[in-house]
């Protein structure tokens, strides 16, 4: 790697690179979720169950997504980081447009392995990259910015899926959010640079890097991080589901058409949810500062409030008041992320970087992307005898309560915080 290639950044380049770093993760999650507001659509038209469009938006992804992650980033450990997200952009972008011609299950899982396959080399390296442009103090600030990514992909992909789809139909919105991307990782490529390993708290980079396994085993051996991968996996596994159902919930049941559910979702999936996001990397932060182990139980007490409110949302009577009533919940939930992935970070040398945050994403997504849709879609499969339509908002409503179990493990992953991270 050329002194071109690696340079120690500038204020303007550091907060360029977590600028675009907030672009690509987007488009990341437009892709990513877009196949949620269309799934009704893609039900009717190729004749799927909901255990199969479970699978598609879960497994399907979320197999391939994980398990790919860790030996890519194995690769972001001692490789540029800045040209491997550069072609996974180009890799799931592409298969994005592709969902577009699909004409049976097989073609539509094919993409969405695809998809998986491509995204795997985004955050690993992207969450390294980060947390060498930005000091330990300042860092799950950075990586909420990062993660505000999701909320706006979803919001966009919700806006964009539900309006294409009402009027073009499924096929278009997925060629229309897939494109762009080849322009994105071209323009990655030629604008960010790779900075320097450690740079940010003023680490030596001995550039010896640990095996997959030997970084699996040092985690291990965190009883904060055996708590903080529970906690996040459970927080995913319920969020996932939800994200993924919600569309299909309020057509379901309130008969709301998908152009309206993809406005008013999309709103509040991106705007009370980016907050959410935003500010549970500042509180992590702010409180962390006096005293480590609150930058994770300022998650602790998010989830705790979260979990009852769903209740009030899937047992609504109205589209309208379960919309108001989502708000909240949606912002709180979405408190864990920066935290989780900042301390993970902090927790690990600097060659194990970006595997630590491969292994934390396998768990969390197989758990999470992978159980999370698939569960909520055999459920309300199961419950469809009794309930009929309305099977999906029981399903939807018994999963929401593990949110108080996910705060349990929060607040003991943050009373064995300080033992843990790496004090040189």
């Amino acid at each position: 790697m050329s002194q071109t290639d690696t340079i120690k950044p500038t204020t303007s380049i550091r907060n360029y690179a977590l600028g675009i770093l907030v672009v690509v993760y987007t488009f990341n999650f437009i892709d990513r979720q877009i196949l949620s507001i269309l799934l009704e659509s893609i039900k009717i038209d190729l004749g799927l169950s909901d255990t199969s469009l479970g699978f598609l938006t879960g497994f399907a992804f979320a197999l391939f997504y994980a398990t790919l992650g860790i030996p890519i980033a194995k690769y972001a450990d001692r490789g540029n980081r800045r040209n491997l997200i550069a072609v996974s952009i180009a890799v799931w972008s592409f298969m994005t447009a592709l969902s577009g011609l699909a004409q049976n299950f097989f073609h539509l899982l094919f993409a969405r392995i695809g998809v998986g396959v491509g995204e795997a080399g985004c955050s690993p390296p992207a969450h390294s990259m980060i947390s060498d442009y930005f000091p330990a103090n300042t860092r799950s600030t950075a990586l909420g910015i990062y993660s505000l990514g999701i909320p706006f992909g979803i919001m966009f992909g919700l806006f964009a899926g539900g309006w294409i789809n009402e009027i073009f139909g499924w096929r278009l919105a997925f060629f229309v959010v897939g494109i762009p991307g080849l322009l994105l990782a071209l323009i990655f490529r030629l604008t960010v640079k790779e900075p320097i390993r450690g740079q940010a708290e003023g680490r030596a980079d001995t550039r010896e890097q640990p095996t997959i396994f030997e970084t699996i085993s040092f985690l291990l051996k965190k009883k904060s991080f055996r708590h903080l991968v529970f906690a996040a996996s459970l927080a995913a596994f319920v969020g996932y589901g939800a994200i993924t159902w919600l569309p299909s919930f309020f057509q379901r049941s309130y008969g709301m058409q998908t152009s309206d559910v993809g406005w008013y979702l999309g709103l509040i999936l991106g705007i009370p949810g980016g907050l959410g996001i935003f500010l549970g990397g500042y509180l992590s932060d702010y409180f962390g500062a006096k005293d480590v182990r609150w930058s994770l139980w300022v998650a602790a007490i998010a989830m705790l409030l979260s979990g009852p409110l769903y209740f009030l949302v899937y047992l609504s009577t109205t589209a309208n008041s379960s919309l108001l009533w989502l708000i909240i919940p949606v912002a709180l939930g979405n408190f864990y992320q920066a935290a989780t992935f900042s301390q993970t970070q902090g927790m690990v040398e600097l060659r194990m970087r970006s595997v630590a945050a491969a292994i934390l994403l396998f768990v969390i997504n197989i758990i999470g992307l992978g159980f999370g849709p698939q569960s909520v879609g055999i459920l309300s499969d199961i419950l469809h005898s009794e309930y009929g339509k309305e099977s999906l908002r029981y399903s939807l409503l018994f999963f929401a309560s593990l949110k108080i179990w996910c705060a349990f493990h929060y607040y003991m992953a943050g009373k064995y915080l300080k033992d843990d991270l790496i004090k040189d």
